[in-house]
């Protein structure tokens, strides 16, 4: 077999690659030994690395992740973190929970501790249903204003918040109950749809007077002991105004029918066996700042 015979470049007298492009050689120089060295640097820390952390994920047949020599995992330091930040509240905590709902709003730096652990809570628990901010939304009540189904002190939403509204797993729960006053064939539907204009006409919007008129006893026999004689409502019942302009379910005509037609008992699920105490009074205080609190 006949040798090689190499290129070597008339200039530098290196030897070339062979490769050509328009008259340019390439040299054949090595690799510059930094590159090299960092190279086989690079190789040896991801096999160490290999061995020492997590690196492999789980492959068929594998039942988990390899973990390494040192066990790390990201989990367990969030863990680790999570528990910290408890332990650091206990007192706080503690505090929270010795205080009165009173003392936690007039003490400022109570107050912040309060507002800050009942908005995080809010924004897990509650948000679902009332929307950020407590901001509501169709069949979910608006907690950022001064209208109150039921209690808006202090005291009123935090048994609010424990006992729930219409909650079958607790006693103590707030109940009432609206009948469906057509589906159950408790009033006809002419007489529903003259219910409608008497709450339009109370509500101020346009509605029919005379048919208001025809079913102005029927609205005292019927509804007036939830919604009092004026339709102002009653919170000891959870009973809504019915003169303002405010409506969970909607103020239109249509609206307002179906409400009487079918009924409307929405539900609120009673937090105590879900959070601590002190959350519990964290997300009183919460909702009690965001507006609408008495």
């Amino acid at each position: 077999m006949a040798n090689e015979i190499k290129d070597i470049d008339d200039h530098s007298g290196i030897e070339t690659t062979g490769h050509s492009w328009d008259g340019i050689k390439e040299l054949n120089n090595p690799l510059p030994r930094w590159w090299l060295y960092i190279w086989y640097g690079t190789i040896v820390w991801a096999v160490v690395y290999m061995v020492l952390m997590p690196a492999i994920p789980a492959l068929p047949g594998m039942g988990t992740n390899t973990t390494g020599l040192r066990n790390h995992s990201d989990r367990d330091l969030v863990a680790v973190a999570v528990a910290d930040l408890k332990e650091a509240r206990v007192a706080q905590s503690e505090t929270l929970l010795e205080a009165s709902l009173e003392e936690i709003e007039t003490d400022r730096g109570l107050q912040q501790f309060a507002l800050a652990m009942g908005e995080s809570l809010f924004g897990d628990n509650c948000a679902t249903c009332h929307g950020a901010g407590g901001r509501g939304a169709a069949g979910y009540p608006i907690l950022a204003d001064d209208v109150w189904l039921w209690d808006g002190t202090l005291d009123g939403i935090e048994y609010t918040l424990r006992h729930g509204i219409r909650h079958d797993d607790d006693l103590d729960t707030r109940f009432s109950l609206m009948p469906s006053f057509g589906r159950d064939n408790l009033l006809s539907t002419d007489q529903i749809d003259d219910l409608t204009d008497y709450v339009l006409l109370v509500s101020g919007q346009e509605h029919d007077p005379v048919a208001a008129g025809r079913v102005a006893e029927l609205y005292q026999q019927q509804c007036a002991s939830c919604h009092a004689v004026d339709g102002t409502g009653d919170r000891n019942q959870g009973a809504p105004n019915l003169t303002d302009q405010e409506w969970l379910f909607g103020g239109s005509r249509d609206d307002i029918y179906n409400t009487i037609y079918n009924a409307r008992n929405s539900h609120m699920p009673a937090w105590q066996d879900r959070l601590d105490d002190a959350s519990i009074k964290a997300l009183a205080v919460y909702v009690h700042t965001l507006g609408g609190g008495e």
